[in-house]
């Protein structure tokens, strides 16, 4: 095709069956003598493609018991209108040579479509890899300032070394929270009686200071894994007087200093929150023990919209930004045994391994809404590893 030739908009896919034996050469010569004078000349198939609005029409034949089949691709420059009326004339063809023929369109590709979203997909990587390897403006300089400063206050309590703020043991009153960034924020706030349980798996040490406090609250973000970590404060015995909740689908750490007020304000007694938690089975069993040599991986991703996906020898098989995870999975799911990411635990990522026999542990920052959970999907976010 010329340069100045007209660029290529969709794919007609037909598939033929025709009811003797012949070749690509009678395929050929029936589509084009079977379609001719149809129309105007304006749609006769040989002067479209001396002009580039369709391109070479690729057909390819095999022979099963006595019977030709075969398929029939034709590239197409016009808009969609003519393009269907394409396709409806290769359905017309109804013999080649002395045969019976029957032609089916079974897909137009809109090839413009499938460009878009591989360049939207190359436009998220090269974003990525931008907003990674640039500088960071001041703002972002003094944010790190100050969370290097936030951090400094951290203490670490009992033989677990959990994170808590400075008056955790002083104070009459407790704010438990799940994980380490929960603490900076609550922090950064002017929160200074905070302790963190860092998973699902709850430290004595918590449990006996909380024993000591007259009042102590759950502060626990709005999703699955608040569920989690309420039920297992229950579970272990902990003693909590009153329940705090992010905003529905909201993190402890992402708050800001209105919405941790709010929600602190509107804490409700204990019973209550007990009383509308729903825990699926999945959700109650015992904390899976994995591989030590995980944890590298979580501050390889953490922050940074990356997912590291391995097999069960623990070799790495793709580095992909989060935006590609699911289509990567899709792609070599059969291999995959260790899914580490920077991005929620969804029902989507689930359904990718449900009903395989292989087990296969999706580690997360933080787990959706999973309303089917798949026996041999096991789930958990960076704290519970």
């Amino acid at each position: 095709m010329s340069a100045g030739a007209p660029s290529i908009k969709y794919l007609i896919e037909a598939r033929i069956e025709v009811n003797g034996v012949v070749d690509k050469n009678d395929v050929v010569g029936a589509v084009f003598g079977q379609t001719e004078g149809l129309f105007s000349s304006e749609f006769d198939l040989r002067e479209l493609q001396k002009s580039g609005r369709i391109g070479r029409i690729d057909i390819s034949v095999n022979v099963q018991d006595k019977k030709t089949y075969g398929r029939i691709t034709i590239p197409s420059a016009l808009d969609k209108y003519s393009t269907a009326l394409i396709a409806a004339m290769i359905e017309s063809v109804e013999r080649v040579g002395p045969y019976n023929a029957i032609v089916r369109v079974e897909k137009i590709h809109d090839l413009r479509a499938e460009k878009r979203r591989k360049i939207i997909e190359r436009a998220r990587a090269i974003l990525y890899e931008w907003e990674k390897s640039k500088i960071p403006e001041e703002d972002e300089l003094l944010k790190e300032l100050e969370e290097s400063l936030l951090r400094a206050k951290i203490v670490e309590l009992g033989p677990e070394k959990i994170p808590a703020g400075p008056d955790a043991e002083k104070s009459d009153e407790l704010i438990i929270v799940e994980g380490r960034a929960d603490v900076i924020n609550l922090l950064r706030h002017g929160y200074t009686n905070i302790v963190a349980v860092e998973g699902v798996k709850i430290p004595e040490y918590v449990k006996s200071l909380a024993s000591k406090k007259r009042r102590v609250v759950a502060f626990l973000d709005g999703d699955r894994g608040g569920d989690m970590i309420l039920h297992q404060l229950h579970s272990s015995g902990v003693k909590i007087d009153e329940v705090a909740r992010a905003p529905y689908g909201k993190e402890v750490e992402e708050l800001t200093g209105r919405e941790i007020s709010d929600a602190l304000h509107h804490a409700i007694p204990v019973d209550d929150a007990l009383k509308g938690l729903k825990m699926p089975k999945a959700v109650e069993k015992e904390r899976v023990e994995l591989p030590e040599e995980l944890k590298k991986y979580i501050e390889e991703v953490r922050e940074r919209l990356m997912a590291i996906i391995l097999d069960e020898g623990l070799n790495e098989l793709k580095r992909v930004p989060v935006s590609e995870l699911a289509q990567e999975l899709e792609s070599q799911k059969d291999a995959v045994r260790y899914v580490i990411f920077d991005g929620i635990v969804t029902q989507r990522l689930v359904d990718i391994f449900s009903g395989r026999p292989n087990e296969v542990y999706l580690v997360g920052v933080r787990i959706g809404e999973i309303s089917k959970p798949a026996g041999n999907v096991k789930v958990m976010t960076f704290n519970q590893l």
